[in-house]
């Protein structure tokens, strides 16, 4: 089994993570080994914090051992194809997370390895990022539908969140400027999804319409790795699309806010929602460990 997108996973695996998240993260550190000899390879062409750490520490709390990779050590592409690449390095260890540019490059190492492959990011996904998300919310508000508004980019993120609202049957809309929405196909695939959970997605440039109602407002930076040259004419296209104070009023309740990080403060949210009592943005960050725990206890643990 791999985890390349939310929308692969059935929602029984879906809650199968949560269920061994929630198990572990009541453990804590308890000496118990699942995954003793287990060896994941994390390969990552883009430069992480929390998704490096994360990983890293959850393998080491599980009893298991990883192998960081970067781009100058397996230039993947370069050196040699990929598929080679995936072919070798799945005889040595039993996992592989992958964080990359292009999501072809997940595909590719998906078909050529034997082991596991875990998307750790790719430009058009970052499902680790969502499932932890959802965990985080149902812990702070239960298990009960959900509106979450996503404010800013229609990127990776908001794609994993579309396919992960669109599994649980909750309430997503997502607010974009003017030519940054979702892509088409996310978008189709999503709502295809939400038929079977009764999930009501929406996708607008109407901020305001977005955030009516929300439980949760979401929102992430408004220039990623590898749109830097756009960094200008983004500031200006998502000027109004910032997380203020304001804004969090016009939800019409006390609604929680996330961000992914790292967070670019004073852009797509100030800093005193940031640091307000609603945000459980530091939350969402430490969740990431203990989701990534549940997903490697899945994937290696069934070896």
């Amino acid at each position: 089994m791999n985890l390349i997108s939310i929308h692969d996973l059935k929602r029984d695996v879906i809650e199968g993570i949560f269920s061994r998240t929630q198990d572990l993260k009541e453990k804590g550190v308890s000496g118990e080994a699942p995954l003793s000899g287990k060896t994941l390879a994390l390969i990552f062409e883009k430069p992480s914090g929390r998704t490096r750490v994360s990983f890293e520490v959850a393998m080491f709390q599980l009893g298991g051992y990883s192998i960081y990779l970067g781009q100058s050590d397996v230039q993947l592409g370069v050196r040699e194809s990929i598929g080679d690449a995936g072919k070798v390095l799945s005889r040595y260890v039993d996992g592989i997370v992958l964080r990359t540019f292009a999501h072809g490059r997940v595909l590719e190492m998906t078909q050529a390895s034997s082991a596991p492959v875990i998307n750790g990011l790719s430009d058009k996904l970052h499902p680790c990022q969502v499932l932890s998300d959802i965990y985080t919310i149902r812990e702070k508000r239960g298990n009960d539908r959900m509106k979450v508004a996503f404010v800013g980019d229609g990127n990776n993120v908001a794609h994993s969140w579309l396919y992960g609202a669109a599994k649980v049957g909750w309430e997503l809309s997502i607010a974009t400027p003017p030519g940054y929405e979702p892509l088409p196909e996310v978008v189709r695939e999503a709502l295809e999804d939400a038929k079977e959970s009764g999930a009501g997605l929406e996708v607008t440039n109407d901020v305001l319409e977005a955030v009516k109602g929300a439980d949760v407002v979401y929102t992430d930076v408004w220039t990623s790795m590898g749109n830097e040259i756009e960094k200008g004419e983004r500031e200006k296209a998502f000027e109004s699309y910032r997380v203020t104070k304001e804004l969090l009023k016009k939800t019409g309740k006390d609604s929680l806010v996330m961000h992914c990080l790292p967070a670019h403060r004073g852009e797509e949210i100030t800093d005193a929602v940031m640091d307000s009592p609603q945000s459980i943005v530091f939350d969402q960050a430490e969740n990431r460990l203990h989701v990534q725990k549940g997903i490697l206890s899945l994937l290696l643990g069934e070896q």
